[in-house]
């Protein structure tokens, strides 16, 4: 089974060739985050089972949008459901609120209006049902990103094997987890920049979760690995890989091979 994970970035300037990229990757399972509208309607096209639930809605140069996780599955999808997640920014400090406003006014950031969701799906795979997970957890504090993490995890049936894809946002370089703390978290969020891959791993591991790509680097700017393919351990992985190209989007795609 070919598992693939990619933030594609809503404002990707290179759809044409991300369509490309995605259409002939030669995937089993494909989870896409912050899809913009307009792209999924050219992903339902393609000969795959679609799911997807509205990851959030964000303005952005004075216009309101919807933007989309997805899953592309070659396997027949049961069911699928939306997970819904807190609309963190009015509860953000003061800091937090200031700091987000100079991003947006810069243009580097968009303007966050809720309709928050993850999303979980069973597929039908030869070997039995399998649960996928494509979530995009809160660029806030680590306290928050792991009650997201747990929140989905709610939805895991134990006795079936799982698939967790998606962009964590887990900071771990010292150049930047200063959001930790702008963004609402403690001062030793930023100071201990690797306590929250330590707590996260102890996490995946009680949920009996493998991450192959543990180390990888899958964001150039926050040299962190943001984006994730975890697997039950009842999976062999044969292959997991960080692909260069990111194809107009800030994340490389990556890609996990199991048995």
């Amino acid at each position: 089974m070919k598992i693939y994970s990619w933030n594609m970035l809503f404002r990707n300037r290179e759809l044409d060739r991300a369509f490309h990229f995605i259409a002939e990757s030669n995937f089993d399972i494909f989870c896409l985050q912050e899809v913009p509208e307009e792209f999924l309607k050219r992903l339902q096209t393609l000969s795959v089972a679609v799911a997807a639930v509205p990851e959030t809605d964000r303005m952005f140069k004075g216009e309101l949008s919807t933007q989309y996780g997805v899953l592309l599955s070659r396997y027949p999808i049961q069911t699928f459901g939306a997970i819904p997640f807190p609309y963190r920014d009015p509860h953000l400090p003061f800091r937090g609120k200031l700091f987000i406003r100079l991003m947006f006014a810069l243009r580097l950031l968009v303007q966050g209006l809720g309709n928050r969701h993850a999303m979980y799906a069973d597929t039908e795979t030869p070997s039995g049902t399998v649960r996928v997970f494509n979530l995009h957890l809160s660029l806030t504090q680590p306290a928050w990103r792991l009650e997201e993490f747990e929140r989905a995890m709610v939805e895991r049936d134990t006795i079936s094997p799982a698939i967790v894809c998606g962009d964590f946002n887990i900071l771990e370089s010292p150049k930047i987890t200063v959001l930790n703390w702008l963004l609402g978290g403690r001062a030793s969020d930023t100071l201990l920049w690797t306590r929250e891959r330590t707590h996260i791993e102890r996490r995946f591991v009680s949920h009996e979760l493998n991450n192959p790509l543990r180390g990888k680097s899958t964001h150039p700017l926050s040299r962190s690995q943001l984006d994730h393919i975890l697997v039950s351990r009842s999976f062999s992985i044969k292959n997991a890989e960080v692909v260069h190209d990111r194809i107009g989007s800030d994340h490389h795609p990556i890609r996990v091979e199991v048995d």
